[in-house]
């Protein structure tokens, strides 16, 4: 399949702007298929990896501030986080030059059933339950997007009896216009206003994910979200609603889950803690109960620790438990986070400002933070919002490992220490896996 696809652009320019993990494996086969490959970047390449290795196959590279310039390419591939809308590009395609994205391409080409899931928080939990439960009802599934894997790549390994189970990004779906088969929309509150212009075009992008879907497609929407809820009048598909609060097609209560009213799994047997990894089952349910038998889904709930980097328990140090939720990067994140745990803890918070509200900190922090260690870019935009809520158990250090260690020495046996961010980590790292594992390591090199 791949190879047939490339060989249309054989001896044709095909463009790429950006050189990371969904580029490079879709610029690497163009190479291979004798396309005349030319990347275009603001930043410098020539300290990357593969630089090297793309230049001597021909590879051209185009960098700097005019990095955009002149596009004449045939094919150009947009990385998620470049605008569809800059005005280089609208011309290049107002000039014949297809404009895509690796994850547009995927959806059009995959010859399987397509499961997209979306959301401001909780998307990579309830893409990875999703997987987990076709996989324990013995299918063969497929799972990436932005969740890391490039499934582009992997294509010609699809055939029309897997599953392919996807994480999108509200900047992944700006450019799609093509929607997955079943679609999952977790919730939706302010994110990404760093980059969207404004709350109304990041909810738009958002419905991107249904709003090319046909009849027959499945529409998995949290009826306990303002917004997700209105996402129902403008489907076409076919919605199902699961809820926290009241009975939906899946629902959650003190009991445990239920569908129909009857109770599929008891809370209790559900090993990752925390209501929103409730709300999180629900939807993963919700999107596959036609293939997944409940005893399927009792055996995932009985053995899923979780994913890294969300709520994972990193070691007990001097009676001091220490978890690891880098995954947090905006209040509503933070606020799932606090909420799984019983009293009240130290947290760690801040990094890059994606211009978000950090208002409902304040409230937040009053009933479950002991004591804040703020720290990054947001520290002081956080540290006003808990002023103004009138929470001063807080202190502002400079540096992430000096905000590790004043955590540490604020806390006594019996607390917990949670790294819960808020924020993104561009600021001080490449992403927040690696904040997540930086904090990981600081921590397990404590001696007692």
């Amino acid at each position: 399949m791949l190879s047939e696809y490339t060989e249309r652009y054989r001896n044709k320019e095909v463009g790429f702007v950006g050189m990371g993990v969904s580029n490079l494996p879709v610029i690497r086969l163009f190479v291979s298929g004798g396309a005349k490959c030319v990347v275009r970047d603001k930043n410098d390449l020539t300290a990357s990896p593969a630089y090297g290795e793309l230049a001597s196959k021909g590879v051209r590279f185009i960098c700097g501030d005019d990095y955009l310039e002149d596009i004449k390419e045939s094919l150009l591939f947009l990385s998620p986080a470049v605008r569809p809308d800059i005005p280089q590009i609208t011309e290049a395609k107002r000039a014949g030059t297809v404009v895509t994205s690796e994850m547009e391409e995927f959806f059009r080409l995959c010859p399987c059933i397509k499961i997209g899931v979306t959301g401001s928080d909780g998307k990579t939990t309830t893409t990875t339950l999703i997987a987990k439960l076709l996989e324990a009802a013995g299918k063969r599934v497929f799972l990436g997007g932005n969740i890391g894997v490039n499934l582009f790549a992997e294509l010609d390994s699809i055939t029309a009896d897997d599953f392919a189970v996807v994480e999108i990004s509200s900047f992944q779906l700006m450019k799609l216009d093509i929607s997955p088969d079943i679609a999952v929309v977790t919730n939706v509150a302010p994110n990404h206003l760093d980059w969207h212009r404004g709350m109304d075009e990041y909810i738009a992008a958002k419905a991107n994910i249904f709003r090319f879907q046909k009849p027959g497609s499945i529409l998995v929407l949290n009826a306990d979200n303002d917004v997700t809820r209105t996402f129902a009048k403008q489907a076409r598909s076919r919605v199902r609603f699961i809820s926290g609060e009241k009975p939906g097609f899946v629902f959650f209560d003190g009991e445990g889950i239920k569908k129909d009213g009857e109770l599929l799994v008891k809370d209790s047997d559900i090993r990752i803690v925390g209501r929103h990894n409730r709300y999180n089952y629900c939807q993963a349910y919700a999107a596959v109960c036609d293939i997944v038998p409940p005893e399927a889904l009792r055996k995932v709930a009985s053995e899923f620790g979780g994913v890294e980097h969300r709520i994972e328990f990193v070691r007990e140090l001097g009676g001091v438990k220490y978890y690891n939720s880098s995954i947090d990067s905006s209040p509503s994140r933070t606020k799932a986070c606090l909420e799984s745990f019983a009293g009240r803890v130290i947290v760690i918070a801040g990094g890059y400002d994606k211009h978000i509200p950090y208002d409902p900190l304040g409230e937040l922090f009053k009933k479950k933070v002991k004591f804040a260690v703020l720290c990054g870019a947001t520290a002081n935009r956080i540290a006003s919002a808990l002023e103004s809520a009138g929470f001063t158990d807080y202190v502002i250090v400079e540096g992430f490992e000096n905000a590790v260690d004043a955590a540490r020495a604020k806390a006594k046996s019996g607390d917990t220490v949670v790294l819960s961010p808020a924020s993104a980590s561009f600021d001080m790292f490449k992403n927040f896996a690696e904040r997540g594992n930086v904090f990981k390591e600081i921590v397990n090199a404590y001696k007692e």
